[in-house]
């Protein structure tokens, strides 16, 4: 199947599901999320295959055990793509617009304490200071989970202390509901963005390892 992007009909179903988070709207728009929400996303991850890896497709049901938020379904759709070497790439589409991004979303404790040393050294610091200032200035956000002040063992006054402060390592682009989003322009937007990150993730790879990249 090829990839042309989500219609108009994957957005009405989100914006349904926004509404009225229940299984009977769910089971009886069954038919619209595998059409026009499932399929588009199946069909983009298999057109990126040779270059980035092998996808997987979120599953469609929120985790709500240890949540105050009981509705049943979460209002995106969501796949992580990741290459051999353990490059992680994401994509998320939902009735507010498309998202891509990449890098480390959920790095063990030992990894965090791996980037941390290679941020605070001179040399290695600050070319990821300087890539994360190349992808801001070509309109990627820079981000994730942070701890409120210095990490133990460096001092707040540290140059580079937005980066040690990172307990996470990724990137994005965020776009709203427009024409584009059903056509493959909308593939274009995330794999231009997935190409974008490369320098991210190679610093990455080699400071806090494949494994760093769940």
């Amino acid at each position: 199947m090829t990839f042309t992007g989500w219609p108009m009909a994957a957005v009405d179903f989100y914006d349904g599901l926004e509404e009225d988070n229940s299984k009977s709207y769910w089971t009886a728009n069954k038919d619209v999320y595998d059409v026009s929400v499932r399929a588009p996303m199946d069909a983009l991850l298999a057109s990126v295959v040779a270059e980035f890896g092998v996808g997987k497709v979120f599953r469609p049901y929120r985790d709500v055990r240890f949540s105050k938020d009981k509705t049943p379904y979460k209002t995106h759709i969501g796949a992580l793509v990741r290459d051999d070497d353990g490059r992680a790439f994401y994509v998320q589409m939902s009735a507010a617009g498309l998202r891509a991004g990449a890098g480390s979303y959920h790095p063990d404790p030992a990894a965090i304490d791996r980037a941390r040393k290679a941020i605070d050294d001179p040399v290695t610091g600050a070319e990821l200071e300087q890539i994360v200032t190349d992808l801001e200035r070509g309109g990627i956000s820079f981000g994730g989970e942070a701890v409120a002040t210095a990490p133990r063992g460096y001092s707040r006054d540290h140059p580079r202390i937005r980066l040690l402060r990172q307990k996470s390592f990724y990137v994005w682009r965020e776009w709203p509901v427009e024409p584009w989003l059903a056509t493959p322009d909308a593939r274009d937007r995330v794999v231009d963005t997935w190409r974008e990150s490369r320098p991210l993730l190679e610093w990455l790879l080699r400071h806090l390892g494949a494994a760093a990249s769940r």
